[in-house]
């Protein structure tokens, strides 16, 4: 049964990457590194994004505790994995069909050049835990390993993953910067233009693509 278990938490990794591959966390870690404070600005974004993946997760990963499972996997998981990836399917589809509109930069990231750590670490945790579209990601993440029925030390281990994986994007390049200084920053500013213009699209196909995944997993497994 074991295997199958951690089978069933593998399937978290997904989310984590739609996560990673997110523009929310990737243009803001960049654009800090322009700032007058680069090092300690882009340190701060990368722990508040940590500690905001790390307690989304965790709070939902609690939640499931208090249902009681009596099904492997348990059918409250299922509906609960097909409700969530038809909200992402909404917002994904919503966020392609207004795509168009979004093109000038919000508030948040025009105000990034007079960051400081403190605000920094606000924006991270705004970006995560105050996120609709990561909060769901990471609630799917967070059931899916709740109601694994792994070992406490387990689910431990497998937060701590799916926490690595979602801020890997975010981590490459706050430590290429601390290593080799402003030398990255020619190409990492190629990389926030690039996402910049495409934010929109990008958050709508990564949201639609895991959105039918999450919605297929929890139908075939109700039906």
């Amino acid at each position: 049964r074991r295997p199958m278990r951690r089978c069933r938490v593998l399937e978290t990794l997904p989310l984590a990457l739609a996560i990673a591959a997110s523009p929310f966390p990737i243009i803001p870690a960049i654009l800090l590194l322009f700032t007058e404070r680069a090092r300690a600005t882009s340190a701060a974004f990368l722990l508040g994004w940590i500690v905001g993946i790390a307690f989304a997760v965790t709070c939902f990963t609690l939640v499931s505790e208090f249902i009681e499972v009596a099904d492997h996997p348990p059918l409250w998981a299922s509906a609960a994995r097909l409700l969530l990836g038809i909200a992402l399917l909404v917002l994904g589809a919503r966020q392609w069909l207004t795509r168009r509109r979004r093109e000038e930069l919000p508030a948040w990231m025009r105000a990034i050049d007079s960051a400081t750590p403190a605000s920094a670490v606000r924006l991270a945790l705004l970006l995560s835990v105050a996120n609709p579209k990561i909060l769901l990601l990471c609630a799917g993440a967070g059931l899916t390993i709740g109601s694994s029925g792994e070992a406490a030390g387990a689910i431990v281990a497998w937060i701590a993953v799916f926490t690595a994986v979602a801020a890997l994007t975010v981590a490459v390049p706050v430590a290429l910067y601390a290593l080799l200084g402003s030398r990255v920053l020619g190409p990492l500013g190629a990389v926030r233009s690039w996402l910049q213009h495409n934010n929109a699209t990008i958050m709508a196909v990564v949201i639609l693509v895991i959105g039918a995944m999450l919605a297929i997993k929890g139908a075939s497994a109700l039906w």
